[in-house]
């Protein structure tokens, strides 16, 4: 588990550090270079209407709010229920605002 502490100014910079931090926590566990070199190499973002994908190698790994509305606010790291939506429940912290750990696999669970 890596946290991230740093802020950011916009959606694509925070994403590019939850995605750096990632492949770093990958990295601790990982002694073949071949794999972590498809990892590191694997990550895709998609622009939907309300949620920027992250997917690793055909796996979603996160979904990022694109703006504020109802429960969730810009920048909000939604885990994901399947490969078309997020899990709503809650927001596992902010690519904008830093402060939130995540792992290789995506986000955290809730405790």
């Amino acid at each position: 588990m890596i946290t991230v502490t740093d802020k950011s100014t916009t959606l694509l910079e925070g994403i590019g550090k939850m995605i750096d931090a990632m492949v770093l926590d990958y990295s601790k566990g990982n002694n073949n270079e071949r794999m972590f070199n498809e990892y590191k190499d694997g990550f895709k973002t998609m622009t939907g209407q309300k949620f920027i994908k992250v997917t690793n190698n055909g796996s979603v790994k996160a979904f990022v709010v694109m703006a504020d509305g109802g429960r969730f606010k810009m920048g909000d790291i939604l885990k994901p229920a399947g490969w078309r939506a997020p899990a709503k429940n809650s927001a596992r912290g902010n690519v904008l605002e830093g402060n939130y750990a995540i792992q290789w696999t995506g986000p955290l669970y809730l405790r």
